[in-house]
């Protein structure tokens, strides 16, 4: 693959996108330098330095580790410019100024390398009119960018041209920002607010209008507006409180003053709404400012009241009538909601109506295609389905003319008639009569009139399970390949004869005997016939760990002998998969907790998605870790200070068993490696949909070079003196209030194990040794009323109990 080499970027702006563009640039191992004004007080770099620290702080952390903020090279214009000639990409983030942006590109311009890529991360202004600042030579390697806010965790990023923008430049920043960045790429046209964010705004501005045309609430609307329509769970009001309502209403702006009413036929409902504008003059910006449509008082969320200008109490729900209606199969959920008489239902046809009307009066000037609006809205704002989807799935013909119905009837928000495209012709015809904008051929192009394939870049052929639209072809896991063996609990199954892969179909991919069963046969077929085998399930989670509510009708009936059984089971399994002949490789995406986490490190090898959540969470339903994960803590400990010149194992043991009794997860990839889930030696991938590619290779290339088990070896443990340093530390914990009488003798029992029991201090153990103490103590813990009262309470609630 022909790929640009980026091996330095500059990031120019320290505000809030520029610092969490350059902190995700560190999350890839991209080196980076960020850029800004010099301040004028104090060291020129103050406002870079600032920015640096507050990325310390934030919540969600835009970084994986805090630490690595100050991987950050801090720059001000006034002293720093030679170092944009370093840089293979420059990524300007400035304000959302176009005098501003055009006077910093004359600045920069003499400064750049001459292959340099040069991008403009801008939420709405015209790209084109922003590259008639650039020399003649710049010109052709400029374009837009604009990554969706916070930059780590949006998939969205969506890149725009100019007429005189060189085709290979886009195709070479689309390649680093979806397997380098990890991000889903979207190519828009270079229209006022882009794809995302015109279609998400438009809907916002009418979602906000049918508000007051129904009277209803705010929390009501989000109840209704999230998860239940399958959109981000934030609903409406609480993600404008999240982007924050001064960006929100910068964006409108945007809108308003680029568009009118002959370019855009709804551009009568683009005013600001009167409840938008209230909470800015009060200076209530969202989320940032701790109010905004909601606000957090104690325990209580608040929410604003428009009438009386005051916050009053929330927590109101949408009639449970409505909520059924949704979960029907979409066609008859449209119907039920059109002729539905409360204003709930009502409410709901009306954004959705709004929001095919739309996007089908826009698609040609804002698109190449159908699929780009659909992918940037499942994206950019959280949808399950974007606005074209849910219309081709509900019924293509029938849904285009209720919603006719409603424009002829004056009850849309525009009188602009639908396409005719929806009416006649290939879409109408497509998928066997059923009609559509999505077919095995590709995804409507007004402007051509053709169904457009996806374009076939070489980074998309390491995506082997792409993201798919309903309608579209492509492989899809849960069929692809041949399938070896089978079972209601694991698929065993093949893509290319070389690697084995294992599947858990359990539900949330939990560990069960039966899976168990289904991950020794696949050891046992990788060494008879394949040079590897990957644990890997298509989709979030990895895996939650053992299902403990599969192990409750043996424990009612045989007792705690079943249990005991069925986690020997498990660590034999462990076992099996660490001394395989071939190598095991774990892909890691998601949740990866408990018994999931176990797996995870016990296989030869680890990639893991970045977003990955990785730990031993077995505390929290008042147990301690039992296939395993305990004895790999001591084990790891005494392999650090074999490495090391400290003779002390307790030092490598602490932050291992503080990890396990405190249910600490790695909030990312990168910092399960800080904790020790994950090794120096495992690899991260940015893009969730590139994890099997990497996997499988990484399996072949360990087998080609000569892949051998780790040899099975005593190791020494810390023993009795060990363990009454580690007690002396939870009994202050305790006597302090910090954790609970069951918490602490949890945690005793955490500590028993890593030590190694009642042995002298450097006795070397095994595994199994380990691996009984582990087994003991979780079955004396499952008869525990106590630890009974957690594992129930999280089962019904799916919430941790303290007690």
């Amino acid at each position: 693959m022909n790929r640009f080499n980026v091996r330095k970027v500059a990031v120019l702006g320290a505000g809030v996108m520029g610092a969490q563009i350059a902190a995700h640039l560190v999350n890839v191992k991209v080196p980076v330098v960020l850029f800004d004004l010099p301040a004028k007080e104090g060291p020129k770099n103050g406002i870079v330095t600032k920015a640096i620290e507050n990325l310390k702080k934030l919540k969600p952390s835009p970084i994986g580790v805090a630490a690595d903020a100050d991987l950050i090279v801090a720059a001000n214009y006034e002293e720093h410019m030679a170092l944009l000639g370093e840089c293979d990409l420059v990524i300007e983030a400035i304000a959302e100024r176009m005098d501003w942006k055009l006077d910093l590109y004359q600045k920069i311009a003499p400064h750049l390398a001459a292959h340099a890529i040069v991008a403009s991360n801008t939420s709405g202004l015209s790209i084109t009119k922003l590259s008639e600042a650039l020399p003649e030579a710049i010109k052709p390697r400029f374009c837009g960018i604009h990554f969706f806010n916070p930059p780590r965790y949006m998939t969205l990023v969506e890149l725009i041209a100019t007429p005189t923008t060189q085709p290979e430049i886009l195709d070479q920043l689309e390649t680093f920002v979806t397997s380098g960045l990890g991000k889903g790429v979207v190519r828009a046209k270079d229209t006022p607010n882009f794809i995302a964010n015109r279609i998400g705004i438009a809907g916002m501005l009418a979602t906000m209008k049918e508000v007051e045309n129904f009277g209803l609430t705010f929390d009501v609307v989000d109840d209704l507006t999230g998860k239940r329509l399958g959109r981000a769970s934030s609903g409406t009001f609480r993600t404008a409180d999240v982007v924050g309502l001064d960006t929100m209403a910068h964006v409108i702006k945007t809108l308003q003053d680029n568009l009118n009413a002959e370019t855009d036929p709804f551009y009568a409902s683009f005013g600001t709404p009167p409840v938008l504008k209230a909470l800015l003059e009060k200076g209530h910006l969202g989320q940032k400012a701790k109010a905004g449509f909601f606000k957090k008082v104690g325990r209580d969320i608040l929410r604003f009241d428009l009438e009386s200008g005051e916050y009053v109490p929330s927590g109101e729900k949408a009639d449970e009538v409505y909520g059924r209606m949704l979960k029907k199969p979409a066609g008859e959920r449209l119907k039920l909601l059109r002729n539905s008489t409360g204003p709930q239902g009502r409410f709901l046809w009306a954004i959705l109506r709004n929001s095919f009307h739309y996007a089908a009066v826009h698609l040609a000037t804002i698109a190449d295609t159908a699929r780009d609006v659909d992918l940037a809205m499942r994206w950019g704002f959280g949808m399950k389905q974007g606005p074209f989807e849910l219309w081709q799935e509900a019924g293509w013909l029938e849904v285009a003319k209720m919603v006719q119905e409603d424009i002829d009837a004056g009850n849309a928000l525009s009188r602009a008639p639908l396409p005719d495209w929806v009416f006649k012709g290939p879409v109408v015809e497509s998928n066997g009569g059923a009609g559509g904008v999505h077919t095995a051929q590709g995804s409507w192009n007004p402007t051509k009139g053709v169904f457009e394939p996806r374009r076939q870049l070489p980074v998309v052929e390491r995506q082997l399970f792409p993201e798919l639209l309903l309608g579209e072809a492509g492989p899809r896991f849960a069929d692809a390949g041949t399938t070896i063996e089978e079972t209601d609990a694991v698929r065993l199954w093949t893509l290319d004869n070389e690697v084995l892969i294992a599947s858990i179909k359990t539900k949330m991919h939990a560990i069960s005997p039966e899976v168990c069963e289904g991950l020794m046969q696949a050891v046992e077929l990788a060494e008879a016939r394949y040079q590897g085998l990957v644990v890997w399930s298509g989709d979030e989670p990895f895996s939650v760990g053992a299902d403990l509510q599969a192990m409750l009708p043996a424990f009612l009936a045989v007792g705690v002998a079943a249990i005991e059984d069925a986690e020997g089971f498990m660590q034999q399994t462990m076992l099996r998969l660490r001394y395989a002949s071939v190598p095991v490789v774990s892909a890691i995406r998601g949740m990866a907790l408990g018994g999931g986490c176990e797996l995870a490190v016990y296989s030869g090898k680890r990639v893991a998605h970045m977003e990955s959540y990785v730990g031993l969470v077995e505390v929290g339903v008042g147990l301690i870790p039992g296939a395993g994960g305990l004895t790999y803590i001591a084990r790891r400990a005494a392999e650090n200070a074999q490495a090391s010149t400290g003779k002390d194992l307790l030092p490598f043991l602490t932050e291992g068993f503080t990890a396990a009794a405190m249910a600490k997860v790695g909030t990312s990839a990168i910092e399960s490696r800080s904790i020790g889930y994950l090794l120096d030696s495992d690899l991260i991938v940015p893009h969730k949909d590139e994890l099997l590619y990497v996997a499988l290779n990484e399996a072949k290339a360990m087998f080609r070079a000569g892949y051998r088990a780790p040899h099975k070896r005593l190791f020494p443990v810390a023993g009795r003196d060990g363990k009454a340093t580690v007690m002396g530390q939870l009994v202050n914990m305790r006597d302090g209030g910090f954790i609970s009488q069951h918490d602490f003798h949890i945690a005793s029992l955490i500590a028993n194990v890593v030590t190694g029991g009642d042995v002298d201090p450097g006795t070397l153990v095994s595994e199994e040794y380990l691996m009984t103490l582990e087994r003991q103590a979780f079955c004396a813990l499952i008869t525990h009323p106590k630890t009974q009262e957690r594992i129930l309470g999280m089962l019904n609630t799916g919430k941790p109990v303290r007690n």
